[in-house]
């Protein structure tokens, strides 16, 4: 996730597991080993990791890695480069240091495959962002009317709520700048990526969207995400 350098020979590295989330360790002499160290500690990078945890110290000692997948696709252009940064700067928000999730983790690897592999970046960031939001307990609501509480029968528009993480009837709620329209195509979308009990975002599958629904969805994932994290990502500016 991330590299920092440490004197002259050694790296400090943020990196993002599968059973204990994102933690940090120290690289020795990474910048000098080819042996234990081949190639395997740039940025996205999938690697076979093996590290020693210390106890008098929060960091790491990281022994030896063996790469998996550069992904090497993602560093071709400027845009897919600033949108898996984006991706890690949302994963690093949403779970702080060792706070695991399996789904989180396989949510990652298989967003940073479907860049490496040409899939279209608006399409695969707002798969990242809805399922992202929601593997960390902010899933938009998509049931009912958070004001009169009528079940959303899947005709007409909706209007999304960002304070309330839901949708308003066309009755109860007007369409502003932070609160767009929802289509029932775009509503049904969303419906899909939460229904879905396999991964909708991986190389081998992943749900389209007409261009339509992506640019809606992805203005109310945005809307979404900066309320309720309550902060704008520092790497969403090189997106946009």
């Amino acid at each position: 996730m991330r590299i920092k350098e440490l004197g002259e020979s050694d790296l400090l590295v943020t990196f993002f597991t599968e059973d204990k989330g994102r933690l940090k360790g120290v690289a020795k002499g990474a910048k000098r080993s080819r042996q234990r160290f081949p190639n395997c500690l740039d940025l996205f990078c999938l690697t076979n990791m093996e590290y020693e945890e210390r106890k008098t110290k929060p960091l790491l000692f990281l022994h030896s890695c063996r790469l998996i997948d550069a992904f090497v696709g993602i560093r071709q252009d400027f845009s897919t480069f600033a949108l898996a940064s984006y991706m890690v700067e949302l994963t690093e928000i949403l779970f702080p240091l060792s706070v695991a999730d399996k789904k989180m983790f396989k949510l990652l690897k298989n967003s940073l495959s479907a860049l490496h592999n040409g899939q279209q970046n608006d399409l695969v960031r707002i798969l990242f962002e809805i399922q992202a939001m929601a593997i960390g307990g902010y899933t938009i609501n998509l049931s009912k009317c958070h004001v009169c509480g009528r079940t959303y029968q899947g005709k007409g528009k909706a209007i999304f709520l960002r304070s309330e993480g839901g949708i308003a009837c066309l009755k109860c709620k007007r369409e502003t700048s932070v609160a767009p329209a929802l289509e029932p195509a775009d509503i049904k979308w969303l419906a899909k990526i939460y229904s879905s009990k396999s991964s909708v975002l991986n190389e081998n599958k992943i749900l389209p969207a007409e261009q339509k629904i992506i640019s809606t969805i992805k203005r109310v994932s945005k809307l979404h995400i900066e309320y309720h994290l309550a902060q704008k990502l520092k790497t969403g500016k090189y997106l946009d």
